[in-house]
């Protein structure tokens, strides 16, 4: 499996800024797809994650609201819409699979071993 991510970058706060993630090496039919994130010094954390069908999301109580994960059916990605970003929102992303027959929901924010994983994107947002 193969997780190639991108969109990464330098904005100010308030602004806006959009990941992709297309993988690659299976049929992710049954697959939930998600973003984690790690800032310095920090532990890696969950952001928001979506079935690859496209039927569910389910996000972190600390982008909902700003942060809008979807699907393009078109370019077969995902996409991971960040809006409103804050200082705090500063980490290297990662966009995660993981085969479950669980929704987003069901799963939450605790993802069950093995997930594969991209390489990371960084995001900075400056004050």
């Amino acid at each position: 499996v193969q997780l190639q991510a991108s969109g990464g970058g330098l904005v100010q706060t308030g602004e806006s800024l959009r990941l992709s993630c297309t993988p690659s090496g299976r049929n992710f039919n049954s697959y939930v797809m998600g973003w984690f994130r790690q800032a310095p010094g920090k532990e890696r954390e969950f952001v928001a994650a979506i079935s690859w069908s496209g039927g569910g999301t389910y996000y972190a109580d600390s982008v909902k609201g700003r942060f809008t994960i979807s699907r393009d059916f078109a370019k077969n990605m995902i996409n991971l819409q960040m809006n409103s970003l804050k200082f705090e929102d500063t980490a290297v992303y990662y966009c995660a699979a993981t085969q479950t027959r669980h929704s987003p929901s069901y799963l939450g924010s605790k993802w069950p071993a093995p997930a594969d994983w991209g390489q990371g994107t960084l995001v900075t947002v400056s004050s």
